[in-house]
């Protein structure tokens, strides 16, 4: 994997979004992730705060398939979030969960299903295996934190996505 040089500037950017004030309407940044594209077809450089990861379309679509495409990436997002989440709740509460396993697909909507020129955009599907020696009432407890993991709020909510003022 290669990646662009950045100034200790863009470093901070990425990791803190360059503020830690409020924002307009409230909002306090709590992530940034900066997205370069390159030079190579539809590869993406991704900075999220000291971690560089990358996106990529399959060969299919024109990509070379040298990454995660982006919907694999929101995946990963829901699902890392799912367990991590599960994790720190069974460990708070002292329960013998030694595993998460989260399965997750993204399924594409048949186009105007509705018959009225729209279609919704698709959904994700998510299977949740919870190991170790939990009784069934932690199990249920666990599957309901998981539909409240920040991510899955944020997927389910349809947070608004919004134009930053540019910077020059």
């Amino acid at each position: 994997m290669t990646f662009s040089q950045s100034s200790s500037a863009d470093h901070r950017n990425a990791d803190t979004g360059g503020s830690s004030d409020t924002g307009t309407g409230g909002y306090t940044r709590a992530a940034a992730v900066i997205a370069t594209s390159t030079p190579t077809d539809y590869r993406v450089e991704l900075r999220a705060g000291h971690h560089l990861l990358a996106a990529d379309e399959p060969v299919s679509v024109g990509g070379l398939d040298t990454a995660p495409n982006p919907i694999m990436l929101l995946l990963s997002a829901v699902g890392s979030c799912t367990a991590i989440t599960l994790r720190m709740y069974a460990e708070r509460k002292g329960w013998p969960l030694t595993t998460v396993r989260v399965h997750l697909a993204y399924e594409k909507s048949e186009p105007d299903r509705h018959g009225d020129g729209t279609a919704p955009a698709g959904r994700i599907t998510r299977r949740i295996d919870l190991l170790g020696e939990l009784d069934e009432v932690q199990r249920a407890r666990l599957l309901d934190i998981a539909e409240r993991s920040p991510v899955t709020r944020a997927v389910s909510g349809g947070t608004p996505i919004v134009r930053a003022a540019e910077r020059h």
